[in-house]
């Protein structure tokens, strides 16, 4: 075998070994009422809706996803060191805990992998204080502003630096 053939199966093999794990997909307090709560904001798509795109999406990009929401920081903690040990990258659309965790953003920071995170509305045309986030300090990127179509961009990109 050859110097650019052993380079390629090494590739090869490390993305063989990303790809076994999932991308977590975490979501933050209040984003169980998606649909319901403040349709002019945030759309009609429900969460549930959310999950099944990406799903669909991870599988046409040979992805697996474990798709999370809760209304309790620590349980987004926990799922945060859970994806340590089990998960490739993490997107994660922390809800309101954006502006005030810094637990979430200690949590991501012992995280190895890459880290997206996704707002559906654009937080910086809304009040002020929802221009600060927290786990900007720790993300990869952002995305925010382009309804739950930003958690498939998210997803796209997240094969991208999962697959590098």
């Amino acid at each position: 075998m050859g110097a650019i053939d052993a380079v390629s199966s090494r590739k090869l093999h490390k993305a063989r070994k990303t790809m076994a794990k999932p991308i977590f997909i975490l979501n933050g307090p209040n984003l169980n009422l998606l649909g319901k709560r403040q349709p002019e904001i945030y759309g009609a798509e429900t969460l549930a809706d959310v999950e099944q795109r990406c799903t669909a999406l991870a599988a046409e990009l040979g992805l697996m996803v474990r798709f999370h929401q809760s209304n309790h920081e620590g349980q987004i903690i926990d799922w945060v060191h859970l994806a340590r040990d089990e998960g490739a990258g993490i997107i994660i659309n922390p809800g309101a805990f954006t502006h005030t965790s810094v637990a979430i953003l200690d949590a991501l920071n012992a995280f190895e992998g890459p880290v997206l995170e996704v707002h559906i509305s654009n937080v910086h045309k809304r009040e002020a204080f929802r221009h600060h986030s927290y786990v900007s300090l720790r993300a990869e990127g952002v995305i925010a502003g382009f309804g739950t179509e930003g958690y498939l961009l998210a997803l796209r990109r997240m094969h991208t630096l999962v697959s590098a």
